[in-house]
């Protein structure tokens, strides 16, 4: 990244392309099939497909969007068999990880005169009412 170019060198990995293959049962599953290519478009038959899972779930504070890899899908039947087990685990590591998040701001030291990011009141200080 320069001053000049501020996104920096951008360039595709020639070597890892993938075709993008997209179902859906239109009612919650979503399943993308990411098939490998080679550099003019030809099937690479060298790499396996990747099979990745879709849906959104609902919950008390709105829609939920899950995104997770299906393991060890050969074919879209296998993928889709997967499908549902592969959404319990991502749920089940979201679920981990907002756990741990919220351990951690509970263990936060609060320190007297020194306001949490965005909650500064006069002088910088936290004005409790």
């Amino acid at each position: 990244m320069t001053e000049e170019n501020p996104i920096g060198d951008l360039k595709a990995d020639l070597d890892n392309l993938y075709r993008e293959d997209a179902y859906t049962d239109l009612k919650v599953a979503q399943v993308r099939c990411l098939v490998p290519v080679k550099a003019d478009g030809s099937p690479d038959d060298s790499r396996e497909r990747i099979f990745m899972g879709e849906t959104t779930l609902m919950s008390p504070r709105g829609p939920l969007p899950i995104h997770c890899p299906i393991d060890g899908a050969k074919t879209l039947e296998e993928a889709l068999e997967k499908f549902p087990d592969a959404v319990n685990v991502a749920v089940e590591k979201l679920i981990e990880e907002a756990k741990e998040i919220q351990r951690q701001e509970a263990s936060r030291i609060v320190v007297p005169g020194v306001a949490p990011a965005g909650m500064s009141g006069p002088g910088g200080k936290v004005t409790l009412r």
